[in-house]
């Protein structure tokens, strides 16, 4: 803790005690917040963590799949057959805010020729196993799309989190404490200050007491 510099008066006490209803208002609504950021964020780690090991997963089996296909295909031949897609794919990406976290959402934008089929090549010179990984890469690019959007979505969440713990912290071990002791100081000054003014005020009553006692003394021996 460390006391404000600030003269020691009621109009700073004033001042001073706004600020701390302030600051104890916003500690409150940022530790909320951070709480619920808190919950949401486990929540997408759970959530990642599911979804990445599905997507590994239906990955692994495509990748399997294609080194059978190179197996029965020679590397020019597999190369010629995938080089000339039927779809061209893109992503649009929009804005949501949660919680003043600004996360993305991603979406395909797919254009493609309606009377195109999804293998880019005939049938005849290509194995069944080229086939099922293509097919199950189409498949999978939905949750590999929304594997990227949770993760950066987490990585977002988690420095909003840590930017509100900083603040969070500021308020409760350094703001807060600082104003409540400055304002300790200015109360005992004012109290002080009071103490001063009526030990004087009495004083000068005793002084005026002592000088109307004279006074009298004088006017009975007149």
């Amino acid at each position: 803790m460390a006391r404000l510099k600030v003269t020691p008066t009621r109009m700073n006490l004033n001042t001073l005690k706004e600020r701390l209803a302030t600051s104890k208002r916003g500690y409150k609504l940022l530790k909320d917040k951070q709480d619920e950021l808190m919950r949401q964020f486990l929540d997408l780690i759970r959530e990642n963590k599911r979804l990445r090991e599905e997507v590994e997963g239906e990955l692994s089996k495509s990748f399997k799949d294609f080194l059978l296909a190179s197996a029965f295909m020679s590397p020019e031949f597999l190369e010629e057959a995938v080089s000339f897609p039927t779809q061209k794919l893109g992503v649009d990406i929009s804005i949501k805010n949660v919680m003043s976290v600004r996360i993305p959402k991603m979406e395909f934008k797919v254009e493609e020729n309606e009377n195109a089929s999804m293998f880019p090549y005939g049938y005849a010179q290509t194995s069944a196993g080229l086939d099922k990984a293509i097919k199950g890469l189409n498949q999978v690019m939905n949750d590999l799309l929304k594997l990227a959007e949770l993760e950066k979505t987490t990585q977002l969440m988690a420095d909003e989190i840590e930017s509100t713990r900083r603040r969070v912290n500021a308020l409760e071990y350094r703001t807060i404490p600082d104003l409540e002791e400055t304002i300790k100081y200015i109360r005992s000054k004012l109290e002080e200050n009071e103490r001063a003014t009526i030990s004087r005020l009495m004083k000068v009553k005793d002084i005026i007491s002592q000088e109307d006692s004279k006074s009298k003394a004088k006017d009975l021996f007149v």
